[in-house]
C-alpha cells in the first residue's frame, strides 16, 4: 500500500478538536493499513514526528431509509500523538 492512500481524511468532531490541545490528532485511514504504515504516512505528509499511533475499528451503523433499514460501512480511525511542540498546521483554524 502506498503512503498516500494510507491516509483517508481529517477526523474534525468535537473530540478531535479536544485532542489538538495535547497533540493527538484523529484520521480515518485505510481498512488495510498497520500502525508503522500510519506512522510513516504521517510523518511524511505533515513532516512532524510521531510518538504513538493508537487503531481503532468503528463498526459500521445501523439507519432507516424509510421503511428500510441499512448497515452504514465499518471503517479504521487513528489517533496520532506527536511529540510535545509540535503540531500539523492543516487544523489550524479549525
Amino acid at each position: 500500500m502506498h503512503l498516500y492512500e494510507v491516509l483517508r481524511r481529517p477526523l474534525i468532531t468535537e473530540k478531535s478538536t479536544l485532542f489538538k490541545e495535547q497533540g493527538r490528532y484523529a484520521f480515518e485511514v485505510a481498512p488495510g493499513a498497520n500502525k508503522r504504515q500510519i506512522r510513516e504516512a504521517v510523518e511524511t505528509a505533515f513532516k512532524v514526528k510521531v510518538v504513538k499511533v493508537n487503531v481503532m475499528r468503528m463498526p459500521g451503523k445501523t439507519r432507516r431509509i424509510g421503511r428500510r433499514q441499512v448497515l452504514t460501512p465499518s471503517w479504521k480511525k487513528a489517533v496520532v500523538i506527536l511529540e510535545p511542540g509540535q503540531k500539523i498546521e492543516f487544523f489550524e483554524g479549525v
